[in-house]
């Protein structure tokens, strides 16, 4: 049986997408056939809108509106903080935790030489500039506890502490169990960061 062209181009688009194989972009091609004409033209205004609608803030590199994002320019929010984060949907995630007040630093990506990136291809060196205000008195390191996430941060650790001379405080998101998990189905490395990010009780 011979795909129609139009088909065949759609399905291909949706399996260069992370995470969709080809039975999966099949589906959905065949699934946007079968809906209403109005429906489709909204679904495909909304992937042209991406990009056109949309910024990378070239302070904190998140993704907003405005350039400068609604966050760095913020003055609820507190500017002597800053959360380095690999990803935009880290803040995101982290925004809607409602836990943390102050502003962010997207890496877009780690530190990974396996893939060829070094530190010259994420917004790394970016944050330099930022911590020169002299307002800056603590970084969070938010990244994922990866071999690369964990490498990364290092870096970074490292990194301000050459610059800065010790003057801003480095911390750590905590790691362990998470709420309501059993001890029993932890492994090995998330029972050791549990035991080592104890606290007093």
């Amino acid at each position: 049986m011979r795909i129609p062209k139009a088909v065949q181009q759609l399905t291909e688009a949706f399996e260069r997408l992370p995470g969709i194989g080809p039975k999966t972009a099949q589906r959905l091609t065949f699934y946007l056939l079968h809906v209403p004409q109005q429906v489709l033209a909204e679904f495909a205004s909304s992937i042209t809108n991406l990009r056109q609608e949309t910024k990378v803030c070239s302070l904190c590199h998140s993704v907003d509106e405005t350039d400068p994002c609604s966050i760095c320019t913020s003055p609820l929010r507190d500017h002597s903080k800053i959360c380095i984060v690999e990803q935009p949907l880290d803040v995101i995630a982290l925004e809607k935790s409602d836990s943390f007040k102050g502003l962010y630093h997207v890496l877009h990506g780690v530190i990974n030489p396996l893939d060829n990136i070094g530190p010259g291809e994420l917004h790394l060196y970016d944050l330099l500039p930022r911590l020169k205000s002299g307002k800056i008195s603590e970084i969070i390191l938010a990244t994922n506890p990866t071999m690369e996430g964990e490498a990364t941060a290092l870096f970074i650790s490292q990194l301000v502490t050459s610059k800065n001379q010790g003057k801003i405080k480095i911390t750590r998101i905590g790691r362990g169990l998470p709420t309501g998990a059993d001890l029993q189905y932890a492994d090995d490395i998330t029972l050791k960061k549990a035991l080592e990010g104890r606290r007093e009780y």
